[in-house]
């Protein structure tokens, strides 16, 4: 099982001054440690079960563009972008460039958005939910024909481009890989059967993420795609306690996650900041989890 690191709380000893060389550190750390991927959240403000939307919280792009300057192996995305917060062929542009810049290490982490709150505190589009996921589908054929090399128009209900012109080109291939958040039986996980590369998935609940997967199944079947093309990505927390008397608890969790499918055990450290809680994610997750 893959691990990944989602990196969603910045409110470290030091502050603002001491933050790009903290998150430069424990992303380093963590490629040392063997983690295959490092995400970060793209919101504006922070989210409530972490703390006040008055707490730090860094762009999503620029946050990953230091990221990919100051690590040379982990693969790097967001968990997830927010559809409607950038127009469709400027998120292509942005992700052509970190995959670029990054030597081919980027996931397109992708989704419908839901904090209306911040959309709206900040003046980004916010459109009722149905209108959200049109865009997201019409966004993912956007970014794939202009990954393809294709500079024809594209014509969509809500997006119009004139020219798909997109240089320099992607260096994955035969394009970042698409990773679509979310578990929404109807829509979310029926798009995810149509045009993913990987799905997340909320694993706080076995039987209901074992569901999850069934209905993903079944709309591979409509769809006519190969449900083991799909990466399965489990999205939880790495709560290992003050003196790690979680870790073995948090082992056999994931182990019980891993029999059900998932190939990536993606989530927040908490505690990241710290040098103990580090060391046992490194020392005891990381190497339990590659066995599985």
């Amino acid at each position: 099982m893959k691990v990944g690191l989602h990196i969603s709380d910045f409110t470290w000893d030091g502050g603002a001054e001491e933050l790009r060389f903290r998150l430069a550190d424990i992303a380093q750390r963590a490629e040392l440690a063997g983690v295959d991927r490092i995400s970060v959240m793209d919101h504006v403000w922070q989210i409530g079960h972490i703390g006040p939307p008055e707490h730090e919280m860094l762009e999503a792009y620029t946050a990953l563009g230091w990221l990919a300057a100051k690590t040379e192996r982990v693969k790097l995305l967001t968990m997830v972008t927010a559809v409607v917060y950038r127009e469709p062929g400027l998120l292509a542009k942005a992700m052509t460039t970190l995959d670029v810049l990054s030597g081919g290490r980027t996931i397109l982490g992708i989704g419908a958005a839901w904090n209306e709150d911040e959309a709206r505190g900040l003046g980004l589009p916010f459109p009722p939910t149905a209108e959200r996921f049109e865009r997201l589908e019409e966004a993912i054929l956007i970014c794939k024909q202009m990954w393809s090399g294709s500079e024809a128009p594209f014509e969509g209900k809500h997006y119009h481009l004139a020219r798909t012109l997109n240089s320099p080109q992607v260096l994955s291939r035969p394009h970042p890989p698409i990773l679509i958040g979310g578990a929404g039986e109807k829509k979310t996980l029926r798009l995810v059967a149509r045009y993913a590369d990987a799905c997340n998935i909320a694993v706080y609940d076995p039987a209901q993420a074992a569901h999850k997967l069934e209905v993903l199944r079944e709309h591979c079947a409509t769809e006519g795609r190969d449900y083991g093309e799909i990466e399965k990505t489990a999205q939880t927390r790495f709560d290992l306690g003050e003196d790690g008397e979680n870790v073995q608890r948090t082992i056999e969790s994931l182990h019980e996650v891993a029999e059900l499918g998932f190939t990536v055990a993606h989530g927040s450290l908490l505690g990241v900041s710290k040098n103990r809680q580090f060391d046992l994610f490194a020392e005891r997750i990381i190497p339990a989890l590659e066995k599985f």
